[in-house]
Formats: structure tokens, C-alpha cells, sequence
């Protein structure tokens, strides 16, 4: 299940809160060369590294050649003997996420006992008519926040992080990248998932300490990066739009689906309306949820976007798939503007592999979300 590497750290590329990118030289036994690699250590759960350390490196995703991140990951800073120095920082309260995994991370969460928002969140059970845009990728984070800017500027947006995907928060520059360009007011990591702003042990209690603590005007609830699907029809992470549909509307909030849709995508299940999205909005989520629906016939006003026939062409489809999600409020959005907010991005726009002008359709679906969920506030 874990492929070991020795190496040594060569160089520092960059980094964001909570990580810091490196080059590794792998020292493998037996190799007649050395390899360099991109390594990723987490600073909270590691000492920081610097030029000359010896690390211990997890290499097993990156050897397999799983697309996300494409790093190997460091478990421990050595010394020249080989063992292991220097100290993270100490853990500040008791909730343990990442459960049972030597490199499990203690944090202080918002909802434990000695919180200071605990008496805040110990009875709290409403989140009043907020509304909490949920998305399968993680990749829609960004569009979403940028339609929000475009139409309604200073949005105080909170982003809660689920557990479907990375673990730790401090895996997304994207998210970092967001807060330096004033898009994020704040973070929350729920279940496993740590490193946020706010720890809290569940969805529920952490769109609550969004709303309660965090002050969100707007809450967008996704996976961390790193989708895991199977091609089954159940097998895949963004199983947990559904479950956050029915956590939102269950504490009173106003949940807003984004679809997610591609012109572009090879494979079949996913061209059009995703069968993610199928299944989560259809069979997932028991509860109604307002869904943005992109209306592709106003794409011909879309000078910014390439490929404008693909995605034109998508129109018919898209609401016929949106029609068989009855149990939900399918909302027609006009698209008018939002080519422009996408291109004014702070940060790359990407997923699968493919920017704005490889997939438009994808970014102005999760666009369209955050437009509709501006438009209820």
C-alpha cells in the first residue's frame, strides 16, 4: 500500500500556508541513476525542510502515475544518521482527524468542548436561508467564486472543505491563491479533512460554524482536489453533493447544485450532464435544492469564451438531463458576462487537464451556480 524512498531535499520551488513544494534527489538502493522528483511536505505534521535535509518519501501515488498533484509526499525529516529531527507544531486541541493513519493530525476544533465557539455551536441548528453552493470537483471552486465577485462584490464567501477528496486543505494552492485575491473570507475542513481556518468534526457543524463563527454570507461546500471515481455507477466521491444537498436543507439553509457538465470530455458518462451529477442530485439527495441550469442558448453572446458552437450545442441536452432531477428547483441562468469574470481568474482555471478554453462549458456551469446563489442574497 506505501512505496518508501529515501532522498534528498535539492531545492525549494515554492510555498502557501500549511506546505512547501521541494526537489527531491531519490537515493533508491541499487539505482544507477538519481531521480529528481517534486515533493510535497505538510508543515503541520512536519518540520520543515530545507536544502540538504534527508527526507522520507511516500512514493506509491506518484510511481503508480496518478494524475493529481503528482508528487511524491514526505513523512519524516531525517538526519544524517537516517532518524528522525525536529518537532511540527504542537497539537492545540483533541479532535483527531485523519484517524489512525501514522500521520494523524490533532487540531482544535470548533465544535469541541474548550472551543471558543462552542457555546456558539453547542445548540445551534439553523443555518437561516443560507445559501451553500455544493459542487462534485473540487475544480469549481474558483468559477464559483468569481461569478460571485462579478455580480455581487465583497460577498463574504466561506469555503467548507469535505473529506471526499485531500485531506489536507493546505494540498490547494488554488484556495490560498483565492484568499490573497480577497475571493475567500475563510475556510472550514470537516470529517477527516484539517488545516482550515475552523476544524469541525461533520458537514453539519461545519456549514454551522461558517454561518455562526465564520460570518459566511455565502458558503461553497466541495471535495479537496482529487476526485476518485471507478466508472461505476456509485463508485466515485462526488457522491457527497448529495449528502451536503441534505445537510444544508435539513439546518434550514438554501442549497444551490452546480452541474457538472462537458463538451469536452472523452469519456461518454461524463459528456453533457456528468452521471456524477445524475446520480447525486437524483438519487443522493432527498431534499429539494435550487439547481443552476447554464442556459447555453445565450452562449452566441459569449465573446470571451472559444469554441462557441460546443458549446451552444450542449443546450438541448443539458435541459433535458436537468428535467429528470424533478425533485429539484431547476433555475435557467443567463450566462451574460460571466466569459469575462472567468478570464479576469486570479488564479489557472483547470480540470482533468483542460484550461477555460479546453472545457468552457465546465467552468460556466459551476459560474452559473455561483450567479444563481448571488441572486439570493
Amino acid at each position: 500500500m506505501i512505496i518508501w524512498a529515501d532522498g534528498e531535499v535539492t531545492a525549494l520551488r515554492g510555498r502557501w500556508p500549511g506546505a512547501v513544494e521541494l526537489e527531491v534527489a531519490r537515493l533508491d538502493p541499487g539505482s544507477a541513476s538519481t531521480a529528481v522528483v517534486r515533493a510535497l511536505a505538510y508543515t503541520d505534521l512536519t518540520p520543515t525542510p530545507v536544502v540538504g535535509d534527508r527526507v522520507l518519501l511516500n512514493v506509491a501515488a506518484l510511481d503508480r502515475g496518478l494524475g493529481t498533484g503528482g508528487y511524491a509526499l514526505v513523512i519524516a525529516v531525517l538526519d544524517a544518521d537516517g532518524h528522525p529531527h525536529g518537532q511540527p507544531p504542537q497539537p492545540a486541541g483533541h479532535l483527531v482527524k485523519a484517524r489512525y493513519l501514522p500521520l494523524q493530525a490533532m487540531v482544535a476544533g470548533a465544535d469541541e468542548q474548550g472551543s471558543p465557539h462552542h457555546e456558539l455551536l453547542r445548540d445551534a441548528d439553523s443555518l437561516a436561508g443560507l445559501p451553500v453552493v455544493v459542487a462534485d470537483l473540487h475544480s469549481a471552486l474558483a468559477p464559483i467564486l468569481l461569478a460571485l465577485r462579478h455580480d455581487r462584490p465583497g460577498t463574504r464567501v466561506v469555503y467548507v472543505m469535505t473529506d471526499q477528496g485531500a485531506l489536507p486543505l493546505a494540498f490547494s494552492r488554488s484556495v490560498a491563491q483565492l484568499r490573497d485575491a480577497g475571493l475567500l473570507a475563510g475556510t472550514v475542513t470537516t470529517g477527516q479533512s484539517f488545516g482550515g481556518d475552523l476544524e469541525a468534526v461533520s458537514v453539519h457543524s461545519g456549514l454551522l460554524a461558517a454561518r455562526l463563527a465564520l460570518g459566511a454570507e455565502v458558503v461553497v461546500c466541495t471535495q479537496g482536489p482529487g476526485n476518485l471515481g471507478t466508472g461505476t455507477r456509485w463508485g466515485f466521491s462526488g457522491v457527497g453533493v448529495g449528502e451536503a444537498v441534505n445537510a444544508t436543507a435539513t439546518l434550514g439553509g438554501r442549497p444551490v447544485g452546480s452541474l457538472r457538465i462537458s463538451s469536452a470530455d472523452q469519456r461518454a458518462r461524463h459528456r453533457g450532464v456528468s452521471h456524477h451529477s445524475l446520480t447525486a442530485y437524483g438519487r443522493v439527495a432527498l431534499l429539494p435544492a435550487d439547481l443552476a441550469v447554464p442556459d447555453f442558448r445565450t452562449a452566441d453572446r459569449l465573446t470571451g469564451i472559444a469554441d462557441l458552437p460546443a458549446v451552444a450545442g450542449l443546450a438541448a441536452d443539458v435541459e433535458a438531463a436537468a428535467e429528470t432531477l424533478h425533485r429539484h428547483r431547476r433555475v435557467a441562468v443567463d450566462l451574460t458576462g460571466l466569459d469575462d469574470a472567468l478570464r479576469d481568474s486570479p488564479v489557472r482555471l483547470s480540470t482533468m487537464g483542460r484550461d477555460l478554453d479546453g472545457d468552457p462549458a465546465y467552468f460556466l456551469a459551476a459560474a452559473a451556480a455561483g450567479r444563481l446563489a448571488a441572486t439570493l442574497l
